[in-house]
């Protein structure tokens, strides 16, 4: 019995030495460096005097953060995860790597946040290769000019603030006035665009995230979006690092040829987030405790939207970033930032929203530097003359709100304009097809609804598009590429919209009718 006990102990070591005798054995070297301090979501890091600037670092338990400030003896670091396993004394681990993000059709119709964990209780993402969180902008070259629409499917955006693929365009508005609103309805029409979504979500609440996902789900095309989520409850390293991966996500598709929307919701949180973790760091503060570089980090964030050259694959990248104003104070430090940064506003008023013109949009206050060149030529041709139709009207209506009397032409513009008013007023998750625009438009150009009850307005809107496949195929064809109609069209068109109104009665009370 010993013997053979002897002799299989024998056998195993012999076996373990022919194992290890064919293993090849190299040097490896190991950066190692240990916590100083930590605490509210960022540590400093002794003991790597090699590291780089955003170098990705792994503290124990397998958290991760990035290296952003480097000192002479210490270096200043933000966390990407929980902080509570880790405590001063703890090991850290110098990876030679930037963060780096997953990328990939695998990523479609996941909620993630933005090292690329599922959020959505689904299966780990198998994503087939990463890129780098951070990437340079494209250069000036390898750009093209922004022509092709991106329509959102609110009338009063596309007609009177039209937005192009490839343009960075600010949403920005008091708190509670629709600005995620509008976001979500131009992802949601992009539904039958082939257009890839992105929506980045900094700060905000889990509730808030899941009714925007539903509403996608919904009525959108869940299968061609991608939610990045970095909620109010996450590390705040992970919520800046939000922006930056999404965009990077959203950068592959783009590289391929194909068009993507990406919605930033919002950059006045990032702000707020990245001036939190700048002071803890104990950078110097500047205007309103932000750092100096507070319009770097958003800059070279927007600057990735862009419309590339054919060369390049003539993909784009169009950029819906969303700011909070305080009381309407849009001449604020971070407002004005973003503003000198993006290619126009859509300034949403509370006064607006609470009078229930939804959405509320100040046409006044709102611009598009594109403008009219991206517009579609079939809606550009009707909608030339709509801005200043109805900033006429705003004007005149101030005065008969004081009881003047106006005479019989005043009269007939104000009508007309509160008519136009009724029209751009849409509800929530309804967008209208371009066909519907442009019909929409030519009721209120040739006036088929200026003797309509101002209550019915909305009635003859949600009637159009049945209306339009069933009598007049040739308008609802109507795409991006359609040049303006002709006159024959738009005569028969203004006879079938005449028919539509009397069909629904609406001619049936006299001009301005209250419901």
């Amino acid at each position: 019995m010993t013997t053979t006990l002897g002799e299989d102990l024998r056998g195993w070591l012999d076996q373990s030495r022919r194992r290890i005798g064919g293993l090849a054995l190299e040097p490896r070297i190991e950066q190692i460096g240990r916590v100083a301090q930590t605490g509210d979501g960022v540590a400093t890091v002794r003991g790597l005097p090699d590291a780089r600037l955003d170098e990705l670092l792994i503290f124990e338990g397998g958290v991760r953060g990035l290296a952003v400030d480097l000192g002479e003896h210490a270096i200043g670091c933000v966390l990407l995860g929980d902080a509570t396993a880790i405590h001063a004394g703890s090991v850290v681990r110098g990876t030679g790597e930037v963060a780096r993000v997953p990328v990939g059709e695998a990523l479609l119709g996941r909620v993630i946040n933005a090292l690329g964990v599922p959020l959505d209780g689904g299966a780990p993402v198998a994503a087939r290769s990463f890129a780098p969180a951070e990437q340079p902008a494209p250069a000036i070259v390898d750009r093209a000019l922004v022509t092709r629409p991106l329509a959102t499917g609110l009338l009063v955006v596309d007609a009177m603030i039209p937005l192009g693929r490839g343009q960075r365009e600010l949403i920005i508005g008091d708190r509670g006035t629709g600005k995620t609103a509008i976001a979500v309805d131009a992802i949601i029409n992009q539904r039958s665009s082939g257009v890839i979504c992105v929506y980045a979500a900094v700060g905000q609440k889990a509730s808030s995230v899941a009714q925007v996902v539903e509403a996608v789900r919904r009525y959108g095309a869940l299968e061609r979006c991608l939610f990045v989520v970095g909620e109010a409850n996450a590390a705040p390293g992970l919520q800046w690092l939000t922006p930056y991966a999404a965009c990077t996500m959203a950068e592959y598709f783009m590289a391929q040829g194909r068009d993507v929307l990406l919605v930033i919701d919002d950059l006045t949180k990032h702000a707020a987030v990245y001036r939190q973790v700048s002071l803890l760091l104990r950078r110097p503060p500047g205007r309103e405790a932000y750092p100096g570089d507070i319009f770097y980090i958003h800059s070279r964030l927007l600057e990735r939207a862009a419309k590339l050259a054919p060369e390049r694959g003539g993909g784009s990248l169009t950029a819906l970033p969303i700011a909070e104003t305080q009381a309407g104070n849009i001449s604020s430090y971070i407002p004005t930032n973003l503003i000198s940064i993006t290619d126009g506003q859509i300034y949403l008023d509370p006064r607006l929203f609470y009078e229930d013109q939804k959405p509320a949009v100040d046409v006044g206050k709102s611009v598009s530097r594109v403008g009219g060149k991206t517009q579609a030529p079939v809606l550009k041709a009707l909608s030339e003359s709509l801005r200043l139709e109805y900033a006429q009207f705003l004007e005149l209506e101030v005065f008969t709100r004081f009881g003047t009397m106006v005479d019989e032409r005043t009269r007939k513009v104000i009508e007309h304009g509160r008519r136009i008013r009724e029209a751009l007023r849409q509800e929530q998750f309804a967008p209208l097809a371009l066909a519907e625009e442009v019909v929409l438009l030519l009721a209120l150009s040739e006036g088929v609804l200026d003797d309509a009850p101002l209550g019915r307005v909305g009635d003859f809107r949600k009637a159009l598009g049945p209306w339009l496949t069933a009598h007049c195929p040739e308008a609802a064809a109507l795409d991006d590429q359609s040049k303006a109609l002709s006159d024959d069209l738009r005569a028969t068109l203004k006879a079938s919209l005449q028919a539509l109104a009397r069909s629904l009665g609406l001619y049936g009370g006299a001009a301005g009718e209250p419901t």
